[in-house]
Formats: C-alpha cells, sequence, structure tokens
C-alpha cells in the first residue's frame, strides 16, 4: 500500500501536516529530534570509550617472569 505513494502523495502529506501543525512547531520538533540524534550518539561513544578502557584494565602482562628484564 505504501510503496505506490510516490512523490505527489508525499508533497500532498507533508502540505497537510504543514497546515496542521504550523511551520513553528515543525522547527521546534525538529529541533528536539536533532537533540535526541546528538545525544545518542555521544552515549554510544562514551559507551565504546567505557567499554575499551574496561578491556584494557583487565588486559594482563603475559610476558614471562624470566623475559621481562630483557628490554
Amino acid at each position: 500500500m505504501l510503496n505506490n505513494i510516490g512523490l505527489p502523495g508525499i508533497l500532498l502529506i507533508a502540505v497537510v501536516v504543514l497546515v496542521l501543525f504550523g511551520r513553528g512547531k515543525i522547527s521546534s520538533l525538529m529541533g528536539e529530534v536533532g537533540k535526541g540524534i546528538t545525544s545518542f550518539k555521544k552515549g554510544v561513544k562514551e559507551g565504546a570509550e567505557e567499554l575499551e578502557q574496561d578491556a584494557s584494565e583487565l588486559a594482563k602482562d603475559v610476558t614471562p617472569e624470566t623475559d621481562k628484564d630483557k628490554v
């Protein structure tokens, strides 16, 4: 059903949404969506850094004791 919309249908939907909600409401909504995306990306980046830090803390030196003195 939705794969037959086409460009005229999308434009009609956009005009109806613009008339119903107004330009200011849509603008503020898109601003909130942008903030949400930015927050999500920041959280993913911090999570990856935290996992990397935890992995580096758990890593142990497997060099045999006899070889540690040799550089």
